[in-house]
């Protein structure tokens, strides 16, 4: 019985199958062919079961595994290893198709590959998850013929491999040397113009591109004949709170994610940051009622807890609460904070529901409001019209890119920091007004 179901019909021998009923057809019209296509018959029946002799005569004709990572990072591309060894004596051609988890919705997957005799190859491909959770890999199929094709043997390794989806710890690790400089400049990032700093002394340095020209020690210049800078320390230990609104307004999708996962990889990249930064940086979520909450502390096991945390974060998107996010910010949190407030407005209506609590925030901690521009209106606004529908919608669009910029300048009017970021800039932007409050020293 494992034979039967482990044993597979090449459609190259059906080909041939349908060649000989060809000439059985020919043999009609020409008798002397049929002895012949009977041989051709015996032939074919000879080599089949000379295939299957080959196949099956080895135990263990291939061993092959699939090499995942740890957890998968989410939004990002997490390779894949197979690693097949042929243990046969002659060349094979091996037609992988592995099982991959349902929410990929992946129904074609296939790839073939000849292999040495008695050599070992390496297969990778990519795969590039949307939304946290335990994905789960079913069955690794090989399909292996000999050189003769005209039947397949399968075989089955790594059934059911559970790989859980956490937020994107690879960005996690690409930006982690930006903890460490605020000199962004050097990789392609925007310069920030650091306008103050604290007043607490730590070394004279040489000066590096990027540093503030107005802290250059003309007496030790002078000295070392080179340009010499006082650095001063920035104020440390102070708290940052990384809120993420939950709601419904975090549902939309930008690239196969929705804003809400944009938010959350953003928040596990500049936490690390803030803890580099010698920060306290804690985290919580909110739509109806306030969860998920990590308070800020410094502690060496923070990353893993933060992590922890926001892989366990669901929603079923309701309509966000602010009053609730007020007193609960009002009651638990006493020491002047910078809050960063991952969220999103679409109207001016949208935020003036919502703008006395954000007021009520920023009167005892630095606010910081990071809300997202609709991509897709961008598509609108720079496409050329032709029809009156298409002038009408691009007005639409127009007035709704311009209630963005009145919605920032509006919360700035009452002291409230804000950023309006693309989803794909989200961290970078995050990073850099982080930085740019720390270099400040507004906090």
């Amino acid at each position: 019985m494992k034979f039967i179901k482990s044993l597979y019909i090449n459609n190259f021998f059906f080909y041939v199958l349908l060649g000989i009923v060809g000439l059985f057809f020919c043999a009609f019209i020409f008798p002397t062919l049929y002895n012949g296509v009977w041989f051709i018959v015996l032939v074919l029946t000879t080599f089949l079961a000379l295939d299957i002799l080959l196949l099956y005569l080895a135990k263990t004709g291939i061993e092959a595994s699939r090499n995942t990572p740890e957890k998968l990072s989410n939004g990002d591309l997490n390779p894949i290893q197979i690693t097949i060894k042929n243990q046969y004596t002659f060349p094979i051609s091996a037609k992988v198709i592995d099982e991959i988890p349902f929410q990929f919705q992946v129904r074609d997957f296939k790839i073939i590959k000849s292999i040495k005799a008695s050599a070992q190859e390496e297969i990778g491909y990519d795969l590039r998850p949307t939304e946290r959770g335990e994905y789960y890999f079913g069955n690794l199929n090989i399909y292996v013929s000999s050189p003769l094709k005209l039947i397949s043997r399968r075989f089955t390794f790594d059934k059911d491999q559970m790989v859980p989806t956490y937020p994107s710890y690879i960005q996690l690790r690409k930006y982690d040397l930006f903890a460490i400089s605020n000199n962004l400049f050097q990789y392609g990032i925007k310069k920030i113009r650091r306008i103050g700093h604290t007043m607490e002394f730590e070394q004279i340095k040489e000066y590096v591109q990027g540093d503030d020209l107005r802290t250059i020690n003309w007496k030790a210049t002078a000295k070392k004949n080179a340009l010499m800078v006082n650095q001063f320390q920035d104020e440390k230990s102070q708290s940052v709170y990384l809120a993420i609104d939950k709601g419904r307004v975090m549902q939309m999708p930008f690239n196969g994610l929705s804003l809400l996962d944009y938010a959350i990889n953003s928040t596990l990249v500049l936490s690390n940051v803030i803890l580099k930064k010698q920060d306290k940086a804690g985290i919580f979520a909110f739509s109806k009622k306030v969860e998920n909450r990590v308070f800020a502390e410094k502690r060496g096991s923070q990353m893993q807890k933060i992590l922890e945390t926001l892989y366990n974060i669901k929603t079923d998107f309701f309509e966000s609460d602010y009053s609730r996010l007020y007193v609960d910010i009002k009651k638990n949190i006493n020491q002047r904070s910078l809050i960063i407030l991952y969220t999103n407005f679409e109207t001016m209506d949208g935020l003036n529901r919502q703008l006395p609590y954000l007021k009520g925030i920023a009167k005892s901690h630095l606010l910081v409001v990071i809300f997202f521009s609709n991509t897709e209106l961008n598509e609108i606004i720079h496409k050329k019209t032709g029809t009156i529908q298409e002038i009408y919608d691009k007005v639409i669009a127009e007035k709704f890119m311009f209630e963005k910029r009145l919605i920032a300048n509006e919360l700035k009017k009452y002291g409230i920091h804000s950023i309006l970021t693309q989803p794909e800039n989200l961290t970078l932007d995050a990073i850099n007004k982080y930085l740019e409050i720390k270099s400040r020293g507004i906090l």
